[in-house]
């Protein structure tokens, strides 16, 4: 058996290492015979061409192939000294957080930052990686755990650098098409300025293959041979953090190639360290190399066909699916109990102390607010006045809040995963893929179309993540990859087309944020209307509720048709969450925290469980939507901001715990 599979790895070993090479060649070849010219006549033509080809094209693609070489290097580094192969800037929360400071350096101070971009880059970067691995240190730096993590730094640093291009107008939106990761260049600069930070980089990760080797073991083995394991685990991350942060500096984000570089190494024949270090690079380089020529190659004129950042984006999420059987987690989701807290023992009470609860909450979102001579509750005629602005919203963040309540209830009961949700699994980011198609096929569509395209995008997310999971048996861990892994491809595609700059760019980047600012009766009336009509069949589906969770042999022994029944639900949750992403934007996860708050109340029926859900998810929304209107009034925050500021916490607290109650 052994000398069967020695042979096989052999064979593929060539065809790796030669196709990403001959097809790199073959790619730029085909870019300088089609490249665009200025049209050949006198002199100055010629010149032209010569000055675009030496001063362009030349050194754009030796720039991808040092950026490459860095972000393959950054992320081998970071694979192997977590032991943890779906490993990146982008999956740890790296990327994001650079940007963030970058855009917050560029926007308020855009003289400073050019003395200093690169130590903005890796100060945001170092940060990111230090909180996603406080956040998993408990759990052994478990990688789903180390993912999860990741994900929520990722969502609360995009929440924030969103609202911060909102607030600085046009130009923090070309601080957003530059963090897209474009290449293009005009001259040398760029080139002679990353090449010594990889030299660098490169001879430092030299001086460090022998304790990467030794941490490949485990960390008393480590011990054992006297490694010093903290300070070399924190020596080798700031490293690749510098090397991520020294490409981002410079050229933007660039998603996914540390994750696929290691990847395409370990494929093409890599196996040890020592190799990783030198093939990985090789592979990132000419990754970049190729997808570079293809964006030049595709695009019209002498535009690209989209940033190459975001081009590269787009490998993340089918490449973290592609990796997901070599990741093994030791308990990042606890196995459920079903043991209860505190179960009530008078549910139907509590519940009405909750919508009590609720109704003042609204009272106090329409009447109390700030003004210039202090807090003031709006009464009579000043009531009268403000209603038309301060009821549609506060509608629509209550419905809002309430679908994705009822849309998180029935994916955690649908899936037996008590992390399941709309943000985390990927389905608000469907809807939002289903969004930047109907803008790219219809320019301004009408709010239906919107609407219609939103849902087939989140259904379209939520029946892939299903379907993936459903070959692991709903493993909790591979679950939640799996939506990582969708999130991140249809979010590339909403990157996009928001790097082009236009007017759809910037009605995506408003969704992201998740204003209520402009809501109106046709987004109340929405709000009221999907609340009732998508709520009203799950009284009658309580039986499927009940017996999903126990999982498909049991339910299938219950008399009950899976297939139909999980599809039914899953349509269900894929209309409200997009009805729901559509007003308010995809980053709140109040679809999570909402049926979690319900089952630590004490509601333990699924009936009650459901009903304390939506009134939850519509309390939650609305204390976040007032928070948004008075916390730096006069001035206005995207509601999603703060959902996200919400519920990133409660994601940080709900992980750190050493089970997660059913």
């Amino acid at each position: 058996m052994v000398s069967r599979a020695k042979p096989a790895g052999n064979a593929g070993t060539p065809v790796f290492a030669i196709l990403l090479p001959l097809l790199c060649v073959t790619a730029f070849a085909v870019l300088i015979v089609t490249r665009p010219e200025v049209p050949h006549g006198d002199a100055d033509a010629a010149m032209l061409n010569s000055v675009l080809l030496w001063n362009s094209i030349m050194p754009r693609s030796m720039l991808a192939l040092i950026a490459g070489a860095a972000l393959g290097l950054s992320g081998t580094l970071l694979q192997r000294v977590l032991r943890n192969p779906i490993a990146d800037a982008s999956t740890l929360g790296i990327a994001a957080g650079a940007e963030l400071v970058m855009t917050a350096a560029m926007g308020f101070s855009p003289l400073l930052i050019g003395f200093s971009r690169e130590m903005a880059a890796f100060g945001g970067g170092l940060a990111a990686v230090a909180i996603v691995l406080a956040l998993s240190w408990r759990r052994g730096l478990d990688p789903v755990t180390v993912a999860l993590s990741g994900l929520i730094v990722s969502l609360i640093a995009s929440a924030l650098s969103v609202t911060l291009i909102l607030s600085r107008g046009e130009y923090a939106m070309s601080i957003y098409i530059w963090g897209a990761g474009s290449l293009s260049q005009q001259d040398w600069n760029g080139a002679l300025s990353l090449g010594p930070r990889l030299i660098l980089g490169f001879a430092a990760a030299l001086l460090l293959v022998r304790p990467l080797r030794i941490l490949a073991l485990d960390d008393s083995g480590a011990r054992s041979l006297g490694l010093a394991l903290h300070s070399t685990r924190l020596a080798i991350i700031a490293l690749a953090v510098w090397l991520a942060a020294s490409v981002i500096s410079e050229v933007g984000v660039i998603s996914f190639v540390g994750l696929a570089a290691p990847a395409i190494a370990r494929l093409a024949g890599a196996r040890s360290t020592g190799k990783l270090m030198l093939t990985a690079p090789l592979m990132g380089a000419g990754l970049l190399f190729l997808t570079d020529c293809l964006t030049q190659i595709l695009g019209p004129g002498f535009t690209d066909l989209a940033p190459t950042g975001a081009a590269t984006a787009l490998l993340g999420g089918p490449l973290l699916l592609c990796l997901l059987p070599s990741v093994h987690s030791v308990s990042a989701v606890a196995a459920q109990s079903t043991a209860a807290l505190n179960r009530l023992a008078k549910p139907l009470l509590a519940l009405g102390a909750l919508f009590i609860a609720l109704a003042l909450i609204f009272a106090v979102v329409l009447t109390l607010g700030p003004a210039e001579d202090g807090w003031h509750v709006a009464t009579g005629s000043l009531l009268t006045d403000l209603l038309p602005f301060r009821l549609p919203r506060t509608i629509v963040a209550a419905g809002a809040g309430a679908m994705l309540a009822a849309a998180g209830f029935i994916m955690q009961r649908v899936t037996g995963n008590p992390i399941a949700s709309p943000e985390v699994l990927g389905v608000s980011s469907g809807a939002g893929a289903g969004l930047t198609v109907a803008l790219f096929l219809f320019g301004f569509p009408s709010p239906i179309i919107m609407l219609l395209a939103m849902a087939l995008g989140a259904l379209t997310a939520f029946l892939a993540m299903i379907a993936i999971s459903a070959r692991a048996q709903f493993s909790p861990e591979r679950m939640l990859l799996a939506g990582v892994g969708i999130g991140a491809f249809a979010m590339a595609i909403v990157t996009m087309v928001l790097a082009k700059g236009d007017m759809r760019g910037y009605i995506l980047l408003t969704w992201l944020s998740g204003s209520t600012n402009r809501a109106g009766a046709f987004e109340a009336w929405t709000a009221i209307i999907s609340l009732v009509v998508m709520t009203a069949p799950l009284p009658f589906l309580s039986r499927w509720l009940t017996i999903l969770p126990l999982g498909a042999g049991p339910s299938r022994a219950a008399g009950l048709h899976v297939g139909v029944s999980r599809l039914a639900l899953a349509i269900l949750a894929a209309l409200m969450t997009a009805i729901a992403s559509f007003l308010v934007g995809p980053l709140s996860l109040t679809g999570l925290i909402a049926p979690h708050l319900a089952r630590l109340a004490g509601f333990r029926a699924p009936g009650h469980q459901l009903t304390a859900s939506l009134l939850f998810g519509a309390g939650v929304l609305m204390a976040a939507d007032w928070l948004s209107r008075v916390v730096i009034y006069p001035y206005q925050v995207p509601v999603g901001l703060f959902a996200a500021l919400i519920g990133g916490p409660y994601l940080i607290w709900l992980l750190s715990r050493k089970e997660v109650q059913q």
